[in-house]
């Protein structure tokens, strides 16, 4: 009877770490539209917005979202890129945005500043974090934003609880996505 007590203790726990890896691997690839309707603290860019779609490419060492805003009027000094106030009311970067998923920092060039990226595993969501210093007409100005990604049981919903800080002060947003 302990052999069995024992064996199936074991069994459990290596069910328990199964299920702790496959978190951490979780796809998030695909190409996701915004549901301004589920969707919470919008920028002014966001909510007038036709269409806003991330790209969202994923491999084994990295993760890179493209942001696509179309239609509607552009931001003054930010609202892009992420939620809220894009990247804390900086400027928006060009293309995609890549993130060592090892736990890595790595840095990104933007005209006149760079961004300092770092994406970890919290459980099965992950945590996309970045901290950006560029030059505006008033000096040195720093900014943060951070994203945690999560997905539906079916995959087929992205929800990403959005945090940025920078000359416009704080701003969150929930952002909610449909996988297309």
């Amino acid at each position: 009877m302990r052999r069995l007590f024992l064996i199936a203790g074991l069994m459990t726990a290596f069910g328990l770490a199964v299920l702790a890896a496959s978190a951490a691997t979780a796809n998030f690839g695909g190409t996701w539209m915004l549901d301004k309707t589920k969707s919470q603290g919008l920028s002014q860019r966001m909510q007038g917005a036709d269409k806003v779609t991330w790209t969202i490419t994923q491999d084994d060492k990295t993760i890179s979202i493209d942001q696509k805003v179309e239609g509607g009027q552009p931001a003054g000094g930010g609202g892009g890129t992420g939620g809220g106030g894009g990247m804390g009311g900086g400027r928006p970067p060009a293309g995609p945005v890549a993130y060592k998923l090892d736990g890595s920092e790595s840095t990104m060039e933007m005209g006149q500043g760079k961004s300092t990226l770092k994406a970890t595993w919290a459980g099965n969501a992950l945590e996309l974090s970045r901290k950006s210093t560029f030059t505006g007409p008033n000096g040195e100005v720093t900014s943060s934003e951070s994203r945690k990604l999560e997905l539906s049981g079916d995959g087929k919903v992205l929800t990403a609880t959005v945090h940025s800080d920078g000359p416009r002060g704080p701003q969150d947003s929930t952002l909610v996505f449909n996988k297309q």
